[in-house]
């Protein structure tokens, strides 16, 4: 008798771009919102200054949320519900948070996830076990003092929810 194949792991769906301005960036979020939903869960990292709150306003303006999407560094956590029928925004700044996941429970995000599209600045190694399937934005620029404005982005998309999801769009 022949034995079922394997479920086929799902490869990591990657796509880097080259962003020259900070309205760039926020256009940037306001297309990655387009391929959004309830239960996502996208994970930003780079340096300081390197337009990760840029990025997360551009999502609030493409998923239509209200409030001024602004760092959370202080109150850790801000909740942007929709002004239509998309899910709400939950943005993390997960910076002062030395814990991991233990810390980030207290701010009830795996209740949250369902039902909302969850955004955590400075979460690698914090909110992984949040979600199987989830989108990592990696953001360099150049560091020192530099005025230069280039970021490069790299999105990668992992679990099976990223496999289909059309990063490829975002390049256009």
């Amino acid at each position: 008798m022949e034995r079922p194949a394997a479920p086929a792991a799902h490869a990591a769906a990657e796509i880097r771009l080259t962003i020259t301005s900070p309205e760039q960036m926020r256009e940037l979020g306001r297309r990655l919102a387009g391929l959004l939903r309830a239960g996502d869960l996208v994970m930003l990292s780079g340096e300081l200054g390197a337009g990760k709150t840029t990025l997360t306003r551009g999502l609030g303006e493409g998923l239509g949320v209200r409030g001024a999407v602004t760092s959370p560094t202080f109150v850790i956590a801000r909740v942007h519900p929709s002004l239509g029928d998309g899910p709400p925004l939950v943005h993390v700044d997960a910076y002062r948070l030395a814990g991991g996941l233990d810390e980030m429970e207290d701010l009830d995000l795996d209740v949250s996830l369902p039902d909302s599209v969850i955004v955590v600045e400075w979460g690698e190694g914090k909110v992984e076990e949040l979600a199987e399937d989830r989108l990592q934005v990696v953001i360099h620029r150049a560091v020192g003092d530099t005025t230069d404005e280039v970021r490069h982005v790299t999105l990668t998309g992992l679990g099976e929810r990223w496999a289909e999801a059309g990063l490829g769009t975002l390049a256009g």
